[in-house]
């Protein structure tokens, strides 16, 4: 989970001493507890590291070549090094905490969905969503588009380049005159007009905006989503007519956004 022998360590000690803290009489499953435990120390020490951006994976690659030549036991249930192994440990470095967190406790120790996703703060759905496009980028795999979406994604990649750059007249040429923009209850809460009629309107609301959005795969159309460490906040639906965009629906409400399948794409 964490990449180096000193930082599990650290990560064990710390979960002791919770254990040692904690009224543990009514726990009837002390295995599951101290591997939530564990987790949630993990996953703290995984995003206080991306937060500080201070550590060297290369650190991490030397200490798990040191404690291959011999340091680690040779069962492979007490250390996870031998099986990970430098190149993937790299490859994990580069997901988020929480895809890191449910790849590893799913496709490695088998841990059930429903039991991660607690750790997490998620719903099953959700985690496993998370374990899916962690085990996507490990394995490398590409995102395929078919020609449709090819289309689309030109279509959503100039708006946002519009947008950010404060063309309104490109933006205005890329909207349907007849769009509507629409916002769920949740988005709206957070101070998005609930629904807005024609490209100007639309193309005001957008203009100089969606600084924090991606290209992403929203199941199977291409869209806009804002995410923070794997996690979705805002998917941003848009729906087409010919060569212009003629419906954006803004949408955040958890639930919904815990059953999408999204895939960040490349620019």
């Amino acid at each position: 989970m964490l990449g180096t022998e000193s930082a599990a360590d650290d990560a064990v000690q710390e979960s002791w001493l919770r254990l040692s803290r904690a009224d543990t009489n009514d726990v009837e499953n002390l295995t599951g507890w101290l591997t939530t435990v564990v987790a949630r120390v993990c996953l703290d020490t995984l995003r206080s590291r991306r937060s500080r951006k201070e550590h060297s994976l290369d650190e991490e690659v030397v200490e798990l070549q040191t404690a291959s030549d011999g340091g680690f036991d040779s069962d492979p249930q007490e250390y996870l090094a031998d099986a990970v192994g430098p190149a993937l440990l790299v490859v994990l470095d580069i997901l988020t905490p929480g895809e890191r967190v449910a790849f590893v406790l799913h496709d490695v120790f088998a841990v059930s969905f429903d039991e991660i996703a607690p750790i997490l703060g998620r719903s099953p759905a959700a985690t496993r969503q998370l374990a899916s496009r962690a085990r996507r980028r490990v394995q490398g795999g590409s995102i395929t588009l078919s020609q449709d979406q090819v289309r689309q994604k030109a279509i959503v990649a100039a708006f946002l380049a519009a947008s950010r750059r404060g063309d309104f007249n490109e933006l205005l040429a890329l909207l349907d005159p007849h769009i509507v923009a629409r916002a769920d209850a949740t988005t709206a809460a957070m101070g998005s007009p609930l629904e807005l009629l024609g490209a100007e309107a639309v193309a005001n609301q957008f203009f100089r905006r969606a600084q924090g959005a991606h290209l992403a795969l929203l199941d199977d159309t291409v869209g806009l989503l804002w995410e923070t460490e794997g996690q979705a906040k805002v998917a941003f639906k848009f729906h087409f007519a010919g060569a212009r965009v003629s419906l954006i629906e803004l949408l955040s409400d958890a639930a919904y956004l815990d059953e999408l399948d999204w895939k960040i794409l490349s620019a």
